[in-house]
């Protein structure tokens, strides 16, 4: 990779107040951070290949790597090559320089991993608990802290409190309310005062995102849409929603609800008036979700499991049907090059079921959008706001200005 570097035989830029473009300190913090990046994305490399692969001197590389590991973001190790004469130090992020968590929150339960500021999970934790109803102060917080305990506790000693912590929830945050939207069914979650209540009791703020904005991030760094700028993530479980991509950025709308396509509108789908408060189940409410959910799946076979459901013929071209006139919606309006399809309808009915959504997709919509199945393993919601998570706290740590 190419970067600005402060090398020893000369600096570019003219002296001025620490922070002005061009010091001496602002170019060695923007050394540190492309050799912090470089570790994080290769794991522990020697002097001479950090030195090549940001065209630092030997040198200044030296200088470098002893001022990150003077402040305990870099430790080294010998490489181990099993051949004669001296091994190599290698260098690499020290995992304990910060921790951060990661949350799921549902109608059932929190979920919530800590992991080391490489990337790598050092605890898990659950909480299973009921929403929680508005009258009850501060009892969200309170579970969401008994769930990142948990997590701490679960990692062992030596974990650090988490530098930064991602809440990934149904609904999304009101950017100029602070409230939580289209979610009525996580009550305890729409306090206006919720994030300083989280703040409070973790020690450190809070992120909320919605969780299929962070599927979709997870899908973006790691998973099926890794080649693509412009996608959408419909995601089909117990609720219905969607994500899109555009050149890379998350469309997140004027309230934070772009993407909320489980209330749209369409043909069998009956209609809810009033408000978000009508949709707070597929039963009860309509649009999209009320066709396509994992209950409106089940109701089509009879309320059996939705893997039972899903292996009979009609049930799955049924589905297909309602799956893909709903996209197609979304496909009119947005052109994404790629639809990801995740939840647990998608991944139940499989590549069956896939199979068959694209089929009925032809001439629902002019463009013709790749069509794929999430292959993330494990919870992509959680692995979303591990990504978040991390680049957050990356953003603060690694800056060594």
């Amino acid at each position: 990779m190419a970067t600005t570097h402060a090398d020893s035989s000369g600096i570019p830029g003219t002296p001025g107040a620490p922070g002005t473009p061009g010091t001496p300190r602002v170019l060695r913090a923007m050394n540190d951070r492309a050799a912090l990046d470089l570790l994080v994305a290769h794991g522990a490399l020697t002097r001479t290949r950090i030195s090549e692969l940001t065209g630092l001197s030997k040198p200044t590389a030296s200088q470098l790597l002893n001022r990150l590991t003077e402040t305990g973001l870099v430790r080294t190790r010998n490489e181990e090559r099993g051949k004669p004469g001296p091994n190599a130090l290698l260098y690499e992020i020290d995992p304990a320089a910060a921790h951060v968590a990661a949350l799921s929150a549902d109608p059932w339960g929190i979920s919530a991993v800590v992991s080391d500021i490489t990337g790598t999970v050092v605890g898990r934790a659950r909480v299973e608990a009921d929403s929680v109803a508005d009258h009850v102060r501060h009892r969200t917080a309170q579970l969401v802290k008994e769930a990142v305990d948990g997590a701490l506790a679960d990692a062992g000693p030596g974990t650090r409190e988490p530098h930064t912590t991602v809440i990934g929830t149904p609904g999304a945050i009101d950017p100029h309310s602070g409230e939580l939207r289209y979610a009525p069914h996580l009550p305890g979650w729409h306090s206006r005062t919720l994030r300083a209540e989280l703040a409070e009791v973790l020690g450190a703020p809070v992120t909320i995102e919605n969780d299929v904005n962070l599927a979709a991030m997870a899908e973006q760094h790691e998973g099926a849409a890794q080649d693509h700028d412009n996608f959408a993530l419909v995601w089909v479980d117990n609720g219905t929603g969607a994500a899109i991509v555009v050149d890379g950025a998350l469309l997140r709308g004027a309230t934070g609800g772009a993407g909320e396509i489980g209330y749209m509108p369409l043909p069998g789908a009956p209609l809810a008036r009033g408000g978000p408060g009508e949709y707070a189940t597929a039963r009860a409410g309509g649009g999209f979700q009320s066709l396509v959910s994992v209950s409106a799946v089940r109701e089509l076979a009879g309320d059996g499991p939705l893997a039972d459901a899903l292996t009979d013929p009609s049930v799955r071209e049924e589905t297909a049907r309602r799956l893909a006139a709903g996209i197609a919606a979304v496909v009119a309006v947005v052109d994404p090059e790629l639809v990801v399809l995740s939840g647990a309808v998608p991944q139940t009915g499989g590549e069956e079921l896939r199979a068959l959504v694209e089929q009925e997709l032809t001439g629902l919509a002019l463009p013709r959008p790749l069509l794929r199945l999430s292959d993330l393993d494990g919870d992509p919601i959680l692995t979303g706001a591990l990504l978040s998570a991390l680049a957050q706290a990356r953003e603060q740590v690694f800056d060594t200005a």
